[in-house]
This record gives C-alpha cells, structure tokens and sequence, in this order.
C-alpha cells in the first residue's frame, strides 16, 4: 500500500477558495476519516486526492511519488462513491471484472481477483446476479468489491453508505472496518456521520471552511478538542456550551461566574487569561448529572427515551443544556430538576475559540457558591 502526503494544497473554482492549504501525512495502511460540515471541503479534497479535480497550487505525493499531474488511472487508487454506478444489464462478476478486462489482465487473473474480493465481502452467491436483484447494502459491497479487484495502492470512499437504511449503515459499516482489518491498506474516507467516523477511524480529520481545525484519534478528539469548532462538532449529542466569566486565575486553575452566580473551578492552565475576560465553559452531556446540591437548576422542556439512555433537554437561566441519564430515569416534561457537574471534566475556551489547556490536578476542584464570593464545595 502507500501513504499519501499533502503540502499545501489549495483548490479554487474561479474566485472561491474552497480548500485552503492542506498539509497532512497519511500514513501507510491507515484508516483517515474526513469529516466536517457540508460545503467544508472535505468531498473536494478527496476528489483532489483522487485526481478527478486539479491542483490550484501545493503538492500532493502517493507512495512517494508526486502525483499532481497524473491522471486518476495512473494514480493506483480506487473510488467507491456515494451511488452505486452499477451497470445494470452486467452479472455481479462481471460488474467487477469489467475495469480489470479494459486494462488487458488475463481471463485467469481476473477470475482470482474478482473471486477473492466476492470471499472478502461474502457476495460469493451473488456472483451471477444482476443488480436489480440485490439490496442497497449488496449493491454498495459489489461497488466495493470493484474497487478491491484492482488491487489500489489507496481506497478512497465518498460517503459511501449514506443511500443504505440504518440497519444496513451498520452492517457495511463492520463490513468495512472488517475489510481494512483484513487488508490493511490505505483508506481515506468522507463522512458526515460522526458515529462511521468515531467508530472506522484510526485518525479523523476536522475540516471547516477549507482549513483543518484539528486532526487526531476519535478519542483524541472527544477529550482533547482544540477549539469550540470542534468540540461542537465531534459528540452526540453536542457538547453544551455556557458563556462564563473570569473570577480567578491561580495554580489550582481557572474560577469561571456562570449566568446564575454560581462559580466552577476549572483545573486548567490560564496563561494569557484574567480576571474579568469572558469565556466559554463546554460539557458534555455524558458529565451534566441529575440530581445532588446542584451547579444550576432548570426545567425539562424535551425527553429522548432512547432506551439504554434518555436525553434531558433543560431549560435553565436563559440557556438550553442536555443532559443524558439511564433508561430507567422517570424524569418527565415539567419536571424542576437540579443540574451538577465536575470542573475536572469541563473544558474552557477563549473568545477566539482556541482551547485553554486543561491540567490533571492531585485533586477535583469545583466550587460552588452564591454570587457574594467563591467557598469550597
């Protein structure tokens, strides 16, 4: 297989810069996930990869070599896009066979490789089918096979299940994973779905407006965000953000007022930040708990009874926050509920965005008062 590299790569479409100096090293046999909101980019730079759009400027490098001005069938990739593009009037095998016969591989190479992709993705029943005669998650595994059958030095795969079903989504999603376990090549993915992301990736790549906002492990990134852009981004549901101000800085960390007078001690590394700044305090749902001498109080607007879990949607001083509890929670619509949170387990960001850096104290620091002045919980 190949790692892909890229340096500075830019793409405009007339006066609209749509990818906007990309520098990343994709390594050999990793799973990259390209994820972000629509029109960031991120289809756009796959195809860039791919070679079926050029280079506005910058360098694009697979397997060493650079690639700028190949085209795609010099390049050794395979594309699995969103729709399928079978062709109808052609058996399952022969939809496979089709690229390797146009570029003059033997009758027995082609029977191996088209036989080994079918036992890879278990469509060896499907081999004399047409396509008409398959499911939406047959139709996508034929597509796939068709690109494994030419043994590419990178996969690249365009939303590849967006058309399938729940169920289905799952399915091809293991089949997937499974796919890149068995092979281990190079795979560059484009989602918007951030489950096929957290779940396929060994790295995800946060695009916005053409730029990558931060680059890591699902893990990495849902501990560790950067900025707002991608704490907001990347959960689900979606961090809760809570405009706050400055009280205190000193070693024990950062002392936010929230809307309602109460303080939290953030364990955090203040650096360039002071008393009387504003910023945003992020948590996740995961860590917003019912019940106990409550941070805020607030009324329930929404439940999601999701079964393993529910989703409380509270109204509280002005702001809306989630909270997720068991399934057996018997919180109701109406219901006055008391809010509290861990200060360890927020994070806190500048008016610019940029995350400031959380630290890892010998002990949890939260405090909570009335708006006199701040006491130890």
């Amino acid at each position: 297989m190949a790692d892909v590299v890229l340096k500075g790569v830019r793409k405009s479409f007339g006066d609209a810069e749509v990818v906007r100096g990309i520098d990343l090293a994709i390594r050999d046999g990793e799973f990259i996930v390209f994820v972000g909101p629509s029109g960031c980019g991120k289809s756009t730079l796959l195809r860039l990869i791919a070679g079926l759009e050029d280079i506005t400027s910058g360098e694009l490098f697979i397997d060493g070599e650079k690639v700028n001005d190949l085209p795609p069938a010099k390049r050794r990739i395979a594309m699995v896009f969103q729709s399928y593009a079978l062709y109808p009037h052609m058996s399952v095998y022969d939809n496979m066979a089709f690229g390797l016969e146009l570029s003059k591989f033997s009758r027995a190479d082609i029977d191996k490789r088209v036989r080994e992709a079918a036992r890879l993705l278990q469509i060896e029943t499907l081999l004399d089918r047409k396509p008409k005669q398959l499911s939406g998650g047959q139709r996508q595994r034929v597509a796939i096979g068709r690109a494994i059958v030419r043994d590419p030095k990178v996969f690249l795969f365009d939303e590849p299940l967006s058309n399938l079903d729940a169920a289905l989504r799952v399915q091809t999603r293991i089949e997937i994973a499974k796919l890149h376990t068995d092979t281990r090549a190079t795979m560059i993915y484009v989602t918007h779905d951030q489950v096929e992301a957290m779940t396929l990736a060994d790295r995800i790549v946060v695009l916005n407006a053409g730029r990558v906002e931060q680059v890591g492990t699902p893990l990495e990134l849902y501990h560790h965000p950067a900025n707002l852009f991608v704490a907001g981004f990347i959960g689900s549901p979606q961090m809760n953000f809570i405009a706050c101000e400055v009280t205190r800085t000193d070693a024990g960390g950062v002392t936010i007022r929230l809307p309602n007078g109460r303080s939290v001690t953030v364990p955090a590394h203040p650096g360039s930040i002071r008393p009387g700044e504003q910023v945003t305090l992020g948590i996740r749902p995961d860590h917003l708990h019912v019940g106990g001498k409550g941070i805020v109080t607030g009324q329930v607007e929404l439940v999601e009874q999701l079964g393993e879990n529910h989703l409380l949607h509270v109204k509280t001083d002005g702001l809306r926050l989630t909270a997720r509890e068991p399934g057996d929670s018997r919180h109701r619509i109406g219901d006055e509920i008391s809010l509290h949170f861990a200060g360890v387990s927020c994070h806190l960001f500048k008016r610019t965005g940029e995350v400031i850096p959380v630290g890892h104290p010998a002990s949890l620091a939260v405090e909570m008062d009335s708006p006199a002045g701040p006491s130890s919980a």
